[in-house]
């Protein structure tokens, strides 16, 4: 008989369960900017300000302390929650999913000790429209799309989770020679920032791969950007070039 408090096993269209397993064994790092998760820790602040920049525009918000607040915002596959608290902090009311329950643990934790309101659930996208869940004004998809087994269901199951009107940003890696040298090879053999097989290239996701699985789903999708590092000052900043790490944002109609 399993032990009560062992982890439930998901069964659902955009969950591969290895990828579940490797990051529920890593999901006490995740707080820790010197372990697997220092690139995400390295980019949050690039991914961050995009991210409260263009909702800012789309909704035609006032910059200032809290400027999401009012904005419902669903962050999927959340990990530890490195977007979560900073969204929170921007005002919006989280509701944040993830499939490996250790992640949801940690997270909840952090929040916790941070004095933050975060609705953490140990679930799916799929999960979360059978239950009839309230749609979003925002769903994130960050580093994720490139972890589930079927990418295409996913993007239009998370896009069914927007209120007309809604934003969709999703962050992943490009499946380009590029990519691999830099977010393969380099990240996870020369730098060793990720372990080797955080990533695997026929998994990667190219821009209009999401266009094509999201045609006929009511959204606007915009042209990627670029999140490019620079060794020199040892930053990531957003740019034109979407050839390895790149964002896209959609609109619902």
């Amino acid at each position: 008989m399993a032990h009560a408090d062992a982890p439930e096993k998901l069964t659902s269209p955009s969950i591969d369960p290895d990828e579940v397993e490797k990051f529920s064994k890593m999901a006490a790092e995740w707080w820790d900017p010197d372990s697997k998760f220092k690139p995400l820790h390295k980019f949050n602040p690039a991914r961050i300000g995009y991210i409260r920049d263009a909702l800012i525009h789309h909704f035609n918000l006032t910059p200032g302390a809290e400027p999401l607040k009012g904005l419902s915002l669903l962050d999927v596959g959340c990990g530890g929650g490195l977007i979560s608290e900073p969204m929170a902090r921007l005002g919006a009311t989280v509701t944040a999913v993830d499939a490996a329950e250790p992640n949801i643990k940690t997270a909840k934790v952090h929040a916790d000790e941070q004095g933050l309101a975060i609705d953490y659930r140990h679930g799916t996208v799929e999960q979360l429209l059978e239950e009839g869940e309230a749609q979003f004004d925002v769903v994130l998809n960050l580093e994720v799309v490139e972890h589930v087994a079927n990418p295409d269901q996913f993007l239009r199951d998370s896009a069914a989770l927007l209120k007309p009107g809604g934003v969709m940003i999703i962050g992943t890696i490009n499946r380009t020679s590029k990519a691999f040298v830099f977010a393969i090879f380099g990240a996870e053999w020369v730098m060793r920032w990720l372990p080797h097989g955080t990533h695997r290239f026929d998994k990667l996701i190219k821009p209009e791969e999401i266009r094509a699985a999201l045609s006929g789903e009511g959204l606007d999708i915009q042209t990627p950007v670029g999140v490019t590092y620079n060794p020199l000052n040892d930053e990531f900043t957003i740019t034109a070039d979407a050839s390895v790490n790149y964002m896209m944002t959609a609109v619902k109609a």
